[in-house]
């Protein structure tokens, strides 16, 4: 059996993969754009901390039941924030961070990958990465905000993240922003996937570059968060004015090909379609699902060295 989700779906696929209460349910797992600590790395809260902030929550509003904040309109409940995943001592006995560094995870195959505009939809935005407007928006976050952010995020390493992305100026953060926001959560799906190899299982990890057309136009969200799922599912009306072309035809084909192999299989490869090599560790190679299907030439280490580096310092006890 192989169970799959996108976005807050692949959330809830990592906490089954890494839950003992899911030991023996599925077999392999895919994921797409999430994983057990959403798409940014982050620390678990445990469920009374979010029992805790949801009463002042709820305080603020001026509410005392469930039902009462049910009876509440819309328009009064924004700026209410999601809790996540939580710690709550059974499905999700520990941070599933710990689970999968001690390797005490399920161990599945897994399809795992991102996109290569994540932050268009606003993804990166909410989860605080340094410069990233909320749904995309323009931002005009200085570049003393942006270093101030990434204080918060990184500490002691701020300066190499920075240095990494070339910010020097205000008009260097939004662009800088854009690109490390995919590449976060490249880093995380490719994590993921190297720990289920880990644990002896076979493991593939994409990466989704191909901007839809809509309406005979590139779409302006780019390659953004969700794009890719017309595709594997080879769905031609999978988005709201969705135009294919040759391209895009022949890649639905492909990936929806990959996407069933991995379904019945574990191995998404097959007669016709190009080779998808296993992703093992930090020097494997991912899918590039674009306007052709290949490996790319070759993994970012630069990048993924810092974010595996800024993993391990968040682990440590104390870490934010």
């Amino acid at each position: 059996m192989t169970i799959a989700g996108e976005s807050a779906g692949a959330n809830m696929i990592g906490a089954l993969v890494g839950s003992p209460q899911a030991k023996g349910l599925f077999q392999r797992a895919i994921a797409e754009s999430g994983g057990w600590m959403g798409l940014m790395m982050g620390r678990m809260n445990p469920s009374a901390r979010a029992e805790e902030t949801g009463a002042k929550a709820m305080a603020a509003l001026g509410v005392k039941t469930i039902a009462e904040l049910r009876a509440k309109p819309l328009a009064e409940l924004t700026g209410l924030a999601s809790a996540g995943l939580l710690i709550d001592g059974y499905l999700i006995p520990e941070d599933l961070s710990v689970t999968f560094k001690n390797g005490k995870q399920n161990a599945v195959d897994v399809l795992t990958g991102s996109n290569k505009d994540e932050a268009n939809f606003g993804i990166c935005g909410s989860a605080g990465l340094p410069g990233v407007a909320a749904r995309g928006g323009a931002g005009g976050v200085t570049f003393d905000a942006f270093k101030t952010n990434a204080q918060r995020r990184f500490g002691d390493a701020a300066g190499d993240f920075i240095k990494l992305y070339g910010v020097t100026s205000d008009a260097d953060t939004q662009p800088a922003a854009h690109i490390a926001c995919a590449d976060e959560v490249n880093w995380n799906m490719r994590q993921w996937a190297a720990a289920q190899a880990k644990a002896g299982k076979k493991a593939y990890t994409y990466f989704f570059t191909r901007i839809p057309m809509q309406n005979g136009q590139p779409s302006a969200q780019g390659a953004t968060h969700t794009a890719e799922i017309s595709y594997a599912f080879n769905n031609a009306k999978g988005q709201a004015n969705q135009t294919w072309d040759d391209v895009d035809t022949k890649l639905a084909d492909t990936m929806s090909s990959y996407w069933v192999n991995f379904i019945t299989k574990g191995d998404p490869n097959g007669s016709g379609l190009p080779s998808w090599p296993q992703y093992r560790d930090i020097n494997s190679k991912v899918m590039v699902l674009g306007n052709t299907a290949q490996p790319e030439a070759a993994p970012p280490l630069d990048k993924l060295k810092f974010y595996d580096a800024a993993y391990q310092r968040l682990l440590r006890p104390g870490g934010n």
